[in-house]
């Protein structure tokens, strides 16, 4: 098990983390794919030869030949949009921006619906502040939607706890790119580092993270089997980004900073009777 050092700064993706969005977010998904021959795209989608996983292989050819998501993905609840945007175009750039802009067009008609992702996410928050901590949001929805769902969700309650909030439209590149979280530290006016810690549901958050030189929790809310996590994080030289820790739930997320917490005050604690 890795050991974490304590965070002074968590920071949370949005959906699939703290919120459940999922029925508007795939709908959107749906309603973008089936328009890919007007975008363009259907000739750009990525070559299942490149794909991760016989999965990622078997979605590619099934939005290929009915211009929609696999049934599969939508039923699993586990990949997030920018996952599925970097399944279906890999590394084209160009590509996945027309998608996301058309993406973005059609949340647009169905966003609004937002749910906490579980019960217990302002205990969570008003927890890890009484620890000292500082908190953020980082995701890769557009700043429209993000500030609308958390003026939303429970009256705006979760609203005081985040002292910065990066989204979609604030870097030029998304995640999986380091510029989010960069861009992050720099509201917090801080540098990169272990005790900076990104907590998030997909690959894509992983790699940002650890490609910024900071700490990442994945966040194993659909609760994948560990065969499940391997797969979406080889470690190979190929696909080499993994999470320092996974939890399951806020539960689990808590013990761990009070561990890391509780650790690091009792090495003080050992030096300074040394």
């Amino acid at each position: 098990m890795t050991i974490l050092q304590a965070p002074s700064i968590l920071i949370f993706d949005w959906h699939g983390t703290l919120v459940d969005t999922n029925d508007a977010m795939y709908g959107a998904m749906d309603d973008m794919l089936s328009g890919i021959d007007g975008l363009g795209l259907e000739g750009r989608l990525t070559a299942t030869t490149g794909s991760k996983t016989a999965d990622d292989r078997k979605l590619v050819d099934y939005v290929r030949a009915h211009h929609r998501l696999h049934p599969k993905v939508i039923a699993d609840r586990r990949a997030s949009r920018t996952d599925l945007l970097e399944v279906l175009f890999g590394a084209d750039e160009d590509a996945k921006e027309i998608a996301n802009r058309a993406y973005n067009d059609c949340y647009r008609r169905r966003f609004g619906d937002v749910k906490a992702f579980a019960p217990g996410v302002v205990d969570l928050l008003s927890e890890l502040r009484n620890l000292g901590i500082r908190l953020g949001i980082l995701t890769n929805r557009a700043r429209e939607f993000l500030d609308k769902e958390l003026e939303t969700i429970e009256q705006g309650a979760w609203m005081r706890f985040f002292e910065t909030r990066v989204s979609g439209s604030d870097t030029e590149h998304l995640k999986p790119s380091p510029d989010p979280v960069l861009r992050a530290l720099q509201h917090f006016g801080q540098f990169p580092g272990p005790h900076v810690w990104y907590v998030g549901d997909s690959a894509s958050d992983t790699i940002s993270a650890k490609t910024a030189g900071i700490t990442n929790v994945f966040f194993n809310g659909s609760q994948g089997d560990a065969q499940w996590i391997e797969a979406i994080f080889p470690g190979t030289a190929s696909q080499p980004y993994q999470p320092d820790c996974v939890v399951n739930d806020y539960q689990g997320l808590l013990h761990l900073v009070q561990q890391a917490i509780t650790r690091e005050a009792a090495v003080v604690t050992d030096a300074a009777h040394a």
